[in-house]
């Protein structure tokens, strides 16, 4: 980890200090740091990866009245892009935003939705717990799209996505791409392929060794598996809050998913019925999965 950062670098070598019988503090240590040089300055550039305006329907933000309690109540998504000798490549990332939890990661040539999609099949294959989930996003063309939407609602995650182009919505999925650009994927590549084995390298590590202060010192993976029966997702909110959407659905095969989606059991037809349109309420009577509440 050559850029982890001053105060997690204290937090790993203070038992080595303290075994060396070796007095250092945080603020001795950012000193000698910095008398050194030794202080990494950010790196700062940009490349557009975000296409929104589109035709595709987006999603509400369920965030604004769910927040992630919970390991795999919340996946957050989001794009960032890399470059080798070879060019610009792009990476898509599933994170877990209650853990921080790397879930899902795909590296390709283009921005199709096909290649985003493999990381949610990743992020969905890796899952420890099989409960209905969230997932938040841009509103970005990869994640409007049907296939997508669809890989989402038949493994029983709702769809979320930013309602503006604020990037504080899709915060958390900004902070990821920033930890990796910025503290592991800092060296030089000739192929894809090499780079490829760098990222794949570099999430093991960030989500195995690299502590977080937002998790108490403590690293991904330990907060991922530290909670064995996870709350379930407040499904009852997550319906209200998207009754505005369910009731512009024209389309009977996105209304028929949608309506699977935000009804997950008998138990939750009824009232799931009156944040749909009337048209809807007709499939919502005679719709259900197997999803457990």
């Amino acid at each position: 980890m050559p850029r982890v950062g001053g105060k997690k670098l204290y937090k790993l070598i203070k038992p080595q200090l303290e075994e060396a019988q070796i007095k250092l503090g945080r603020d001795g240590l950012f000193d000698y740091l910095r008398t050194h040089g030794l202080l990494v300055p950010p790196i700062k550039s940009f490349i557009k990866t975000t296409h929104s305006k589109h035709w595709m329907k987006s999603s509400p933000n369920l965030l604004k009245v769910h927040k992630a309690s919970a390991p795999e109540q919340v996946f957050v998504s989001d794009i960032t892009y890399l470059k080798s000798s070879q060019g610009i490549h792009y990476l898509s990332l599933v994170t877990d935003a209650y853990s921080r939890k790397i879930m899902g990661y795909e590296l390709s040539n283009e921005m199709e939705t096909s290649d985003v999609k493999k990381a949610l099949t990743r992020a969905i294959n890796n899952r420890v717990y099989q409960n209905l989930a969230i997932h938040h996003s841009d509103r970005g063309l990869q994640y409007c799209a049907y296939d997508y939407k669809a890989k989402l609602f038949n493994n029983g995650i709702l769809s979320s996505m930013t309602d503006g182009y604020d990037c504080y919505q899709n915060a958390l999925a900004e902070r990821v791409n920033g930890i990796l650009k910025q503290e592991f994927l800092i060296y030089d590549c000739n192929t894809i392929h090499e780079l490829r084995q760098l990222v794949q390298e570099s999430i093991q590590i960030y989500n195995e060794k690299r502590p977080h202060l937002s998790l108490g010192m403590k690293t991904p993976e330990q907060v991922h598996k530290k909670i064995q029966e996870p709350k379930r997702l407040d499904l009852i909110r997550c319906i209200r809050s998207s009754g505005s959407m369910l009731s512009t659905i024209k389309s009977r095969k996105v209304a028929v998913m949608l309506v699977r989606q935000f009804t997950p059991c008998s138990v939750l037809i009824s009232k799931a019925v009156r944040s749909c349109s009337a048209y809807t309420c007709q499939k919502a009577k005679v719709l259900t999965t197997g999803y457990q509440c």
